[in-house]
């Protein structure tokens, strides 16, 4: 495998931006927090990647001969302004039981990733720092099958999806590239050094161009509805490895709905401001994206998504952890949801109320996760529909032909 070269065609206007962002960087690692708390963390059993091969690599250039034709203008390829790895994935990540937990506020934000039994929170206020954790589930208990996952972030675009990190029977791993595209993270795998943009989990350039990774459903809710909801899970801790100032946002302002976007190439779309949080769902079918706005004033917004009735639902109380210097000082953008409405074969309208939503069907009570926690259906859970809480103008980069709701 050819080493980790710069990547030509970079626009040094582009570096020298990236600076502001670097210096922040720079300044606020002067402290280590590991656990916040008493409790020891733990690692979980990984399973094993695959080997690292010895093909062309595209992190020295992805237009080198034997490579196929990228899927995106190389000019396009803009550098964030770190190297590989320079913001470092978590490759042996380690949890605390909720209870164990004593560090987090209430409203600070957390991925929520659930496959079968295995329920896991990753704060953002680690992923900030790290952008991607190469994790194993076990989603039928400890002795059951594993399911090699990347847990990312993208702090530019605001997002943060899951990944399955098999591929053509191959288990990779992920680093950080130290590129964007259209201001988005994206990727690289260790395995091939192909790239892969984190917003739709595509390879666009290397030996694997076009592959495409399964995707989990993710949602970014409070700690407060997370620990509520999933007495029993796992919770990525700080004893990552690395020294950051975990609780502390190395972006501040970056989420002001006046502001441009960082490294972003194109057209903006100007339906709605570049900043705007939108809800994105279908970005593989017809896309909606769903103005969080409206959605945090009505509470619910029922739609038909690829032929199939859905419900999405915003509840208040989960900081934004791109407003302020403290994450958990952000504003309140809530928390949302998006599932199928149908139950037992019975399909549900729901309303939200003081703590979460309730079903005009049978008087269920759900909680933002999509649990009925009360009423004749407690224990019953709506399926969850892929989406993405982001920036508009990352939504319609990758998904122009979106309509917007309401």
């Amino acid at each position: 495998m050819e080493g980790h070269g710069a990547q030509a065609g970079i626009g040094t206007r582009w570096a020298l931006a990236a600076l502001g962002l670097l210096a922040v960087l720079v300044v606020a690692c002067g402290s280590e927090e590991t656990s916040g708390g008493g409790a020891e963390p733990v690692a979980v059993d990984q399973l094993d990647s695959d080997a690292v091969g010895d093909g062309i690599s595209a992190l020295e250039s992805i237009t080198a001969e034997g490579l196929p034709d990228p899927l995106v203008d190389p000019a396009e390829l803009l550098s964030g302004g770190p190297p590989p790895d320079g913001i470092p994935p978590i490759d042996d990540p380690r949890f605390l039981a909720t209870s164990e937990v004593d560090h987090l506020a209430d409203n600070e934000p957390v991925l929520a990733v659930r496959i079968g039994s295995d329920s896991r929170a990753y704060p953002v206020e680690v992923m900030i720092w790290h952008e991607i954790a190469n994790d194993t589930f076990r989603p039928d208990g400890a002795d059951g099958a594993a399911i090699p996952v990347a847990v990312t972030y993208c702090p530019l675009c605001n997002s943060a999806i899951a990944y399955d990190r098999r591929v053509d029977g191959r288990v990779l791993d992920f680093g950080t590239s130290g590129l964007l595209y259209r201001s988005a993270l994206v990727m690289y795998d260790r395995q091939t050094e192909s790239l892969w943009s984190h917003f739709n989990g595509r390879a666009v350039a290397g030996q694997l161009t076009g592959s495409e990774l399964e995707k989990y459903p993710t949602a970014t809710v409070s700690w407060k509805d997370w620990r509520e909801a999933n007495p029993d899970g796992l919770v990525l801790s700080r004893d990552t490895g690395e020294t950051r100032p975990y609780g502390q946002n190395p972006y501040p302002g970056y989420d002001d709905v006046d502001e441009s976007p960082f490294a972003f190439t194109g057209e903006l779309d100007e339906r709605l401001l570049a900043k705007e949080r939108v809800l994105g769902t279908g970005i593989g079918g017809s896309p909606t994206a769903v103005r969080l706005e409206a959605l945090i004033e009505r509470g619910v917004i029922a739609f038909e998504q690829d032929g199939v009735e859905v419900v999405a639902w915003a509840l208040p109380g989960t900081a934004s952890a791109l407003e302020t210097f403290e994450v958990a000082d952000g504003r309140d953008v809530g928390a949302t949801g998006l599932f199928r409405t149908g139950v037992d074969g019975r399909e549900l309208s729901f309303t939200r109320t003081a703590g979460g939503f309730v079903d005009a069907q049978t008087g269920s009570s759900w909680n933002v996760l999509g649990e009925a926690i009360a009423g004749p259906l407690k224990g019953k859970t709506l399926e969850p529909v892929e989406h993405v809480d982001t920036f508009w103008f990352a939504w319609a980069a990758f998904s122009p032909e979106s309509r917007i709701l309401p």
